[in-house]
C-alpha cells in the first residue's frame, strides 16, 4: 500500500507541475518590464481596455444563454426518450454526437449562410452565437445528462409519481430534475468551459468574444494578451469549481428532493 500511495503522490505531483508550469511562465512573462524589472502594468491595463471588458461581458452572457438553451433543449428531450420512446435512444445519441465529428471550420462553412439570415432577422449581435454554441455543446451535455438518467430508475419514479396524480411537467420538474442535479451541473460546467474557450467559429463569423479579443491583443501588446489569458484561465477555473461545488452539495440532498417530489 505504501508503494501505491507513493505512486499516486508522484503522479499527482508530476501532473500538477505539468499543468502549473505554463501558468507560472505566463505570470512571469506578463510581469516583465525590461532590464530585469517587474511591473504590473499589463494587469492594470486589463481594466482600462473597453474592447476587452466588452468581450468579457459578451462571453459571460453567451455562457449563460448557451447553458439555458442546452438544458432546455436536452433535458426534456432525453427524459422523454428514456420514458416513452427508448428505441429512439440510438438515433438521438447519433444526432447529438454528430457535431463532435465535424471540424469547426466545416461547421462555419455551413453556418455562415444561416447566420446571414439570423443577422437579418435578429440583428448583428454576438449573442446570436448562442445557436452555434448550443450545437457545439450538444455532444458533451448529452453524455452527462444521459449518464445521469441511466444511473436512476427513472421509469419506476415516473410511474410512481403519475400514479399519485402528478402531471408530466411535475414528473420532470419535481422528480427527474432533482435526481439528476449532478448531471445537469456537469453539463453546465462543460458548456461554460466550451463557450469561454471557443475561438474558431467566433473569429470566422466576425464576432468579438473573449478569445477573439485576446488574439487581437496579442498582435499589439503581448504582455497584456498573456495577462488576460492567464486571468481568463483562473477565472474559468474558479467559476467551474464553484459550479461543481454547488452541484455536489445539491446532489448530497437528493433523497429529500425525491421524497418531496413524490409526495407532491
Amino acid at each position: 500500500m505504501t508503494g501505491r500511495r507513493l505512486l499516486r503522490v508522484a503522479v499527482l505531483v508530476v501532473t500538477g507541475v505539468y499543468l502549473l508550469l505554463p501558468l507560472v511562465a505566463m505570470l512571469d512573462f506578463s510581469t516583465q518590464a525590461g532590464g530585469g524589472r517587474r511591473s504590473l502594468e499589463a494587469w492594470r491595463d486589463i481594466g482600462s481596455s473597453r474592447d476587452l471588458l466588452g468581450a468579457i461581458s459578451v462571453s459571460l452572457q453567451l455562457a449563460v444563454l448557451t447553458v439555458l438553451g442546452t438544458l432546455v433543449l436536452l433535458v426534456p428531450t432525453v427524459v422523454w426518450v428514456h420514458l416513452r420512446v427508448p428505441r429512439m435512444r440510438r438515433t438521438v445519441e447519433f444526432l447529438c454526437l454528430l457535431p463532435l465529428t465535424i471540424p469547426a471550420i466545416v461547421l462555419v462553412v455551413g453556418l455562415a449562410p444561416i447566420y446571414a439570415w439570423v443577422s437579418y432577422l435578429l440583428g448583428n449581435s454576438p449573442l446570436t452565437l448562442t445557436f452555434a454554441f448550443v450545437v457545439l455543446a450538444l455532444p458533451f451535455a448529452y453524455r452527462a445528462i444521459d449518464a445521469g438518467l441511466g444511473a436512476i430508475d427513472i421509469v419506476t419514479l415516473a410511474e410512481a409519481a403519475r400514479s399519485l396524480g402528478s402531471s408530466w411537467t411535475g414528473v420532470l420538474l419535481r422528480i427527474v430534475v432533482p435526481n439528476i442535479r449532478g448531471a445537469i451541473m456537469s453539463a453546465a460546467v462543460i458548456t461554460v468551459a466550451l463557450v469561454l474557450g471557443e475561438f474558431t467559429i467566433s473569429s470566422l463569423l466576425n464576432y468579438n468574444t473573449l478569445q477573439v479579443v485576446i488574439n487581437l491583443l496579442g498582435k499589439r501588446n503581448a504582455e497584456l494578451s498573456v495577462a488576460v489569458s492567464l486571468a481568463a484561465l483562473v477565472f474559468a477555473f474558479v467559476l467551474l469549481f464553484v459550479l461543481a461545488g454547488v452541484g455536489s452539495r445539491r446532489d448530497r440532498s437528493r433523497p429529500s428532493a425525491i421524497e418531496k417530489g413524490i409526495a407532491g
